[in-house]
């Protein structure tokens, strides 16, 4: 798709992509209010505007006749994704279930993690068969036609809060199985960031890195493939085993992965285990997201907690891919992997001092 829009608008892909960027910052900026905004009222009009608004900024895109044009729709698609991705659904789950939410939450990271796996060969067959601006519009069309219904249909209006405004007070089951330590929050916002920022690097520059370590471009990328079922492996296995296990336990084991897999590649081991451990590290990472702050917060506060997590992670994601990217063309790629596994030993030191 960025090659032909980059013929059609005359300028860069590396500009073109950059629209991306703004469009990750303008959904962090977006995060926090709409967590405290899903506390009060509950996330089923916030889903439906994510909808609307992803659509209008599709079909902005595919009617781009400019850069002001692309950078402008890439602002409508950041308030919308901050409106429908993730962290959205993760809260208004939260805000619907409480502390019965962990099964929704992994089940929707299971069917997410087919989204890769559906979502880039029928992407590129639409490019291909009808051009970016039409594909780009039958991807609006799905917003309106298929998600909506969807939202409305099977999301049920959350009950009100106790008083206008603030999130009702915690009951004796809403609190958090133990008070939480001092610094939860920082250790929280460090574990998620660090693990956010290694997961926009390993998507961007991954075959670049796996070049580095002397493999040949079709192994990069039959390597690279196998991240995706490596995460959807870990849901399941997740999605199974883990009500027998505390949320902390669980992110214990997914952050432990990361580290271990880069230990092993660089002591040895065929590049093969990096995508295996990370792809499993990060499936579990995904359900850490939604499960491990309802464990030590509890469900009161609990979107508002979120969108103040999402904020930092976003805007790392936005910009850390782009501004070490000339650090990773030129240092030896086993300094980078190496660097990987320090900055995610960090992060799983960082979940140590919770309880189960």
């Amino acid at each position: 798709m960025m090659g032909e829009a980059s013929a059609a608008l005359g300028v860069s892909r590396t500009v073109l992509l950059g629209g991306f960027s703004w469009s990750m910052l303008v959904s962090a900026f977006c995060a926090p209010r709409i967590g405290r905004f899903i506390d009060r009222h509950g996330g089923r009009p916030i889903l439906t505007a994510g909808a609307l608004i992803t659509c209008s900024g599709l079909l902005a895109l595919s009617t781009a006749a400019s850069l002001i044009h692309w950078y402008a729709a890439w602002t409508i698609l950041g308030v919308g994704m901050a409106l429908g991705l993730y962290d959205t659904a993760f809260a208004t789950i939260g805000r619907l279930l409480g502390r019965e939410a962990r099964p929704a939450i992994v089940g929707v990271t299971l069917m997410a993690g087919f989204a890769s796996t559906l979502g880039w060969p029928t992407g590129t067959w639409l490019v291909h068969t009808y051009g970016w601006r039409t594909a780009t519009a039958i991807y609006a069309a799905v917003q309106i036609f298929l998600i909506l219904p969807v939202i409305l249909t099977f999301i049920p209006r959350a009950s009100p809060v106790a008083a206008p405004g603030m999130a009702s007070p915690a009951t004796h089951a809403d609190a958090p199985a133990t008070p939480p330590i001092r610094g939860a929050f920082l250790l929280l916002a460090i574990f998620f960031t660090s693990r956010a920022t290694i997961g926009a690097i390993v998507s961007v520059h991954l075959l670049i890195l796996l070049r580095g370590l002397g493999l040949p471009v079709d192994q990069a990328v039959g390597i690279a493939a196998l991240i995706g079922p490596a995460q959807v492996g870990s849901r399941i296995i997740d999605f199974r085993l883990g009500r027998n296990l505390s949320p902390v336990v669980s992110s214990w084991i997914g952050a432990a992965l990361l580290p271990l897999g880069v230990a092993l590649t660089l002591g040895g081991a065929p590049a093969f285990v990096f995508a295996l451990t990370y792809g499993m590290s990060n499936g579990i990472f995904t359900i850490s997201r939604g499960t491990l702050p309802m464990h030590v917060y509890g469900p009161n506060g609990y979107a508002t907690l979120l969108g103040r997590l999402a904020m930092p992670s976003l805007i790392a994601q936005a910009i850390m891919p782009t501004l070490l990217s000339p650090l990773i063309e030129t240092v030896p790629a086993v300094w980078i992997f190496g660097g990987i596994g320090v900055v995610s030993f960090i992060a799983f030191c960082c979940l140590l001092p919770f309880r189960r």
